[in-house]
């Protein structure tokens, strides 16, 4: 049966269908855009598919948690997700490995995860003001995939504007922080600080960060499935997971890669903390807000599942042991909440496995 059970699924049940029928689905969707990606005749752009697939299999296997979402149809959720996810990997590797920093392109690569989510738009040529853009086709199929996926939703179009005002977050974030260093910082901070008085809890870097996540787009089109949702509805899922979870789900990235970052001059919002402590204590307010705030929707244990499933997924990797972070994340798996440990320890599995 492709369509996941109207009633939530306690937790072993949503562990297992998730390793036992999600997992192989996304490994199937990966292996057709790795096909695609074969046939794009610029080899530069070719090299890029390829490597956003190879390293970042992970994105789409944590964003399609949400194909198990009560109601969902489980085939059509991973090939939405996969193909959205895909997508966003890709145009970041274009915009990071081809030294290429150029705002006007990188604005017009990103107007691709946008339009992904209008399936009545017209495509405009994402590669117009880049240097490479012979991918065969490649781009605008991953558009259209998504943009035929979203037109079986029942009430895709009540969390329309919500998805494409997350995807315009998105695209600003990728277009400014792959600048110049000496012109990122102030960019990001003219496209934040407006943005600040609605945010009054977070720091500019915290909203930056929280821009990152693709999982509240993931989560708007799971909803999309009820045909009886709500305008109502659908914003408090956008206000739920934008910023925090979102927030969470990015943070904790950038976390466990602080070291590296550092050592390699990367850009990381979690180095804007000023001290060890602050990390602590912004990286706990972050996952307490989530999981507080998970109660207000719909299937709450779901939502409240994904949150631990981020913090299980990323404490997993070995970074998280670092011996700089590792008593901040012993006490973040403390504050995740009964269950987490046990999410944990599965993750500690699959990556033995290397199915992480």
């Amino acid at each position: 049966m492709n369509t996941s059970a109207v009633n939530p699924m306690n937790r072993v049940s949503l562990i297992y269908q998730y390793v036992s029928r999600i997992f192989p689905n996304v490994k199937q969707e990966l292996s057709i855009w790795r096909r695609k990606a074969s046939q794009c005749p610029d080899s530069s752009l070719r090299q890029q598919a390829f490597e956003s697939i190879q390293t970042k299999t992970f994105h789409c296997q944590g964003g399609s948690i949400y194909a198990l979402y009560p109601g969902v149809n489980r085939v059509e959720a991973v090939r939405f997700i996969v193909a959205y996810q895909t997508m966003c990997d890709y145009l970041d590797n274009l915009v990071d490995s081809l030294e290429v920093q150029d705002e006007l392109a990188f604005a017009q690569l990103h107007l691709a995860v946008q339009e992904a989510l209008d399936p009545n738009v017209s495509r405009s040529d994402y590669y117009l003001y880049y240097p490479y853009r012979e991918d065969g086709g490649y781009l605008e199929l991953l558009v259209t995939t998504c943009q035929e996926s979203l037109k079986i939703l029942p009430s895709y179009k009540l969390v329309q504007e919500e998805a494409i005002t997350l995807a315009k977050f998105y695209s600003h974030l990728q277009t400014y922080k792959h600048l110049a260093v000496e012109e990122r910082e102030a960019k990001m901070l003219n496209w934040i600080t407006p943005y600040l008085t609605d945010y009054p809890e977070i720091t500019a870097w915290e909203f930056a960060a929280a821009t990152g996540s693709t999982l509240g787009v993931f989560c708007l089109y799971a909803v999309a499935y009820d045909p009886q949702l709500t305008e109502r509805k659908g914003r408090k899922i956008r206000k739920t997971y934008f910023p925090w979870i979102c927030g969470t789900h990015i943070l904790l990235d950038y976390f466990i890669d602080l070291r590296e970052d550092r050592e390699t001059k990367q850009l990381n919002f979690v180095a804007y903390y000023e001290h060890t402590e602050m990390i602590s204590r912004r990286l706990q307010l972050f996952v307490k807000n989530s999981l507080e705030q998970t109660a207000q929707l719909d299937y709450p244990k779901f939502h409240h599942a994904a949150v631990q499933g981020l913090l299980a997924m990323y404490l997993s990797d070995e970074k998280s042991m670092d011996r700089d972070i590792r008593s901040i994340t012993k006490k973040l798996l403390r504050h995740g909440g009964l269950g987490v440990n046990l999410l944990y320890w599965v993750c500690r599995q699959l990556r033995k496995m290397k199915a992480l």
